[in-house]
């Protein structure tokens, strides 16, 4: 296994069609401005981390008019999740790479939490784990890191509910990988959420 890849899931900030949930609180043109500052910030963050290629997985595919009024920063690979659910969308992703022996690192831009530091941590860990685990507060990921595959991961997950991090943990126990658990961290998806905002993305 050689190298790691970050692969950052997120949509075009799209007015009305990113952050909807937090549409009462923002506005759709406010929810559609933190989308664009939580993308920036994810992106400077796994550029940062030094870990590897950052490639971002996006939705829709980064050719899409949706997505030209935002550059990226130099040394970001792109790619389109294509079609499926949550599920199918990081399988594929994640595939492509392990199967070229690359580490991978699939987060999204929900949590500015998920810091240079933490990213670097997760993929060290990868070194003597099979996958590498951060938790998110409201019972889903906000990071999975992986140096190995199998079908069970992404399959009939339920997505979106507090079950996703528990149910993906005990697949992963029951092939008897060895698991690396970071501390549980924010999620931005709701009015209630934007207490754990840093200033600055505010």
């Amino acid at each position: 296994m050689s190298g790691a890849r970050i692969l950052v899931f997120a949509k075009a900030p799209v007015s009305g069609r990113v952050k909807t949930r937090l549409i009462p609180a923002l506005g759709a043109a406010g929810a559609a401005r933190l989308a664009r500052r939580l993308l920036d910030h994810t992106l400077a963050e796994a550029l940062a981390a030094g870990c590897g290629t950052v490639e971002l997985c996006a939705s829709p595919d980064f050719s899409a008019p949706d997505w030209a009024a935002l550059p990226l920063p130099p040394g970001v690979a792109t790619s389109a999740q294509g079609d499926g659910d949550l599920g199918a969308r990081l399988a594929r992703a994640a595939r492509r790479h392990l199967a070229r022996g690359r580490q991978v690192l699939l987060i999204g831009t929900d949590c500015p939490a998920l810091s240079a530091v933490r990213l670097r941590a997760a993929a060290a860990a990868l070194a003597d784990h099979d996958a590498t685990l951060y938790p998110a507060l409201d019972g889903g990921y906000s990071l999975l890191g992986l140096r190995a595959d199998h079908p069970s991961l992404f399959a009939a997950i339920p997505w979106s509910t507090a079950q996703v991090a528990a149910v993906t943990r005990a697949r992963m126990q029951a092939l008897g990988w060895r698991i690396w658990v970071g501390e549980a961290l924010p999620d931005i998806d709701t009015p209630a959420d934007l207490s754990h905002l840093p200033e600055r993305l505010r």
